[in-house]
C-alpha cells in the first residue's frame, strides 16, 4: 500500500524557503504569487496490515517536527 505523508510549517512559523522561492519566481518575471510556503513529501510502501496508529508514531517520532510543523497523512 502506498502512503503519502505531507508535511508543511504551521501557520505563523517563518519560512525562509518559501521565501527563497517567492524572491527567485518574482526575480523570473513570474508575478501575481502573493506568498509561498515549502514543505515536504515523504512517500513509502508500507504492508496492508500496518495500522494508522503506527504511521502516526512514525510522523511524530521522526518525519516532522510537530513543535513547528504539521502533517497529513493519505493512504
Amino acid at each position: 500500500m502506498k502512503v503519502r505523508v505531507f508535511v508543511t510549517l504551521k501557520p505563523g512559523v517563518l519560512d525562509p524557503q518559501g521565501k527563497a522561492i517567492h524572491h527567485a519566481l518574482e526575480g523570473l518575471g513570474f508575478s501575481g504569487v502573493n506568498g509561498v510556503r515549502q514543505g515536504k513529501l515523504i512517500e513509502f510502501d508500507i504492508d496492508d496490515g500496518v495500522a494508522d496508529e503506527r504511521i502516526e508514531a512514525m510522523c511524530r517520532q521522526l518525519l516532522a517536527n510537530t513543535v513547528i510543523e504539521d502533517y497529513r497523512i493519505e493512504r
